[in-house]
């Protein structure tokens, strides 16, 4: 359905009940749709509201436990699924002509828009995982952000990457990639077993910078390091030593883009948590809310 059908503007938003959320879609002008869930908090007093930017083919709904705990210490929470994923399929992913870089120039101002024009008046704080928070240094500006919380963060340059993972990536950069998505127009992730289905030109875009040792700011050139350069906002970067796809080498070259930023280093180990293992994806399940309630509350609790 194009963004105009039916008379819908680029401000209107189609709202429904999914579960402990509101779901909304947003128009953007490049003519597709971002589907939101606004979490609300039920707080006498609160204190602002935390938007989650998801990993890269991680659908919005897995971020829900941690949203919900968000509601519960006094924050608005808001989740979303970038073009292509999840709730903003709209037909196959094969259709999607979105990448990296339009999720950041379309997909991300409309969620802060959003969030701006049913908060207004409340500190915006950009909780992104992964790709989320590259999207700070790729979106237009981040005027709308009070500051960030950067978890799992770093460049994909692949020989940089944690031993155990730099084979995998050898494999999905130089074979798997090139070899199924220009024939099927899209990455099969589903079927493979690896990330899920994929916009072609995510994973394509998404190819060509892990194969530069400066990443997306070598690959596009000096205007995306000025949009880098730009961020002043304070940012918390949280890594975790057992990560499998980012090596701290990956997670201190990325921030090291935000030149004009004040970035903080946390690096959480399992047993820090009581826990054997986080990794990259999983954090945000109710199971390590030990990290929550022991990293991420003294966090939010502290301003600017």
């Amino acid at each position: 359905m194009n963004a105009t059908e039916n008379g819908v503007s680029a401000q209107h938003k189609l709202a429904a009940t999914h579960s402990e959320g509101q779901v909304q879609k947003l128009a953007t002008e490049a003519g597709h749709f971002v589907a939101i869930t606004v979490f609300h908090s039920q707080t006498a007093c609160v204190k602002g509201v935390c938007i989650i930017a998801s990993a890269t083919g991680v659908a919005q709904h897995l971020y829900q436990d941690f949203a919900i705990w968000l509601t519960v210490q006094g924050y608005h929470a808001v989740t979303f699924d970038y073009d292509g994923i999840g709730l903003s399929i709209d037909g196959h992913v094969k259709q999607c002509k979105s990448d990296v870089l339009s999720w950041a120039s379309n997909d991300c101002p409309v969620v802060l828009d959003a969030v701006e024009q049913q908060f207004s008046g409340l500190e915006c704080i950009w909780i992104g995982h992964s790709v989320g928070g590259h999207m700070l240094g790729m979106m237009p500006d981040t005027k709308q952000i009070s500051r960030a919380i950067t978890v799992a963060v770093g460049t994909g340059t692949w020989w940089y990457n944690s031993p155990s993972t730099k084979r995998v990536s050898w494999f999905l950069w130089y074979f798997l990639v090139p070899m199924t998505v220009p024939l099927l127009g899209y990455f099969p992730g589903n079927k493979l077993n690896v990330l899920c289905d994929l916009p072609k030109g995510v994973m394509m875009q998404w190819r060509r910078w892990c194969l530069k040792d400066g990443y997306a700011v070598e690959g596009e050139g000096q205007w995306l390091k000025e949009r880098f350069d730009s961020v002043s906002l304070p940012i918390y970067s949280l890594a975790f030593s057992d990560d499998e796809m980012m090596s701290l080498k990956n997670v201190d070259m990325l921030h090291a883009q935000f030149t004009g930023a004040s970035v903080t280093r946390h690096v959480i180990e399992p047993k820090d948590i009581g826990q054997k293992r986080i990794g990259h994806i999983g954090w945000h399940r109710e199971r390590y809310q030990q990290l929550w309630e022991h990293v991420f509350a003294p966090i939010l609790s502290t301003k600017g």
